[in-house]
């Protein structure tokens, strides 16, 4: 049995929480500037970010792109609309799906929140060595694209 005595785990350590504490300290900052503008939550700026720099998508092709799952993008989706940052437009031969484009509003947003990201990434690049910056950039890539385990296996 194993006890706090003797247990070795190191949760400072184990790589999916630094991730997140990572993300978290990293991104708190940025996060209230969309909050305090335009009173988003993070799925709608992914969303947002997502059709301003790709155009036109469905919810679907946002959810592979971003990684999300498809009921918080739906959510993100309906808040967007209901503030008109988004419109939505059914596909002529496919009723069930919708293309989701940017309104002039939506637009604005994401042109004025893609200057307050430019440089709110450069200030917290400016606080790695170039060399380190781009090794983490690239282990963060590779990590990003990784398929899921095999939950059966185990990790």
């Amino acid at each position: 049995m194993t006890t706090p005595e003797n247990d070795t785990f190191d949760l400072q350590d184990f790589l999916p929480y630094l991730l997140n504490q990572a993300a978290e300290v990293s991104s708190l900052e940025f996060q209230q500037v969309y909050k305090d503008r335009y009173g988003m939550l993070r799925t709608e700026w992914r969303v947002l970010f997502h059709l301003g720099l790709y155009g036109s998508m469905t919810a679907v092709e946002i959810g592979t792109a971003a990684k999300m799952h498809k009921t918080k993008i739906s959510r993100a989706v309906h808040r967007l609309a209901e503030r008109r940052f988004l419109t939505r437009s059914r596909d002529e031969s496919d009723r069930r799906v919708e293309h989701l484009g940017l309104t002039a509003r939506g637009q604005a947003a994401y042109k004025d929140l893609r200057e307050v990201a430019r440089t709110y990434d450069e200030t917290l690049s400016g606080q790695f060595d170039p060399a380190d910056l781009e090794t983490l950039r690239k282990a963060l890539r590779l990590l990003a694209q990784m398929p899921p385990m095999d939950k059966a296996k185990g990790p």
